[in-house]
């Protein structure tokens, strides 16, 4: 599954940048279990069977129906240029089954140095 191209974003008043993506292929369920190695996953069944929410604090969250071709993504601006690569490469390492993550692991260590250092200056 990949991102092809962004549909809709815009300023959010809580400082974070908006951004609505057209992917390849339907969002499969297993993809927000998948996420939960790389940051928080809640289900929201309240807002509609099948709607999760996936939570990387500093980087970006995601919104989305299991089944859609569009997600929900809110970067924090200050980083958004350091965390973009690190979304398209989730999306498209993504596969149904058991998956070796030790590549997107090294990459999400090397991307959380830098969000760090231009965050905290550390």
């Amino acid at each position: 599954m990949r991102i092809l191209r962004s549909i809709r974003h815009k300023s959010c008043a809580d400082g974070s940048f908006m951004k609505e993506f057209l992917l390849s292929a339907p969002v499969p369920e297993g993809f927000f279990a998948y996420l939960g190695n790389f940051g928080h996953v809640e289900a929201l069944p309240n807002i509609g069977e099948g709607f999760y929410k996936f939570e990387k604090p500093d980087w970006f969250s995601i919104k989305g129906f299991a089944g859609d071709t569009t997600v929900e993504v809110r970067f924090k601006k200050e980083v958004m240029d350091l965390t973009m690569d690190f979304l398209y490469l989730l999306f498209s390492s993504y596969r149904e089954g058991a998956t070796d993550l030790s590549v997107l692991r090294q990459r999400e260590e090397a991307v959380g140095r830098r969000v760090q250092e231009h965050l905290y200056g550390s």
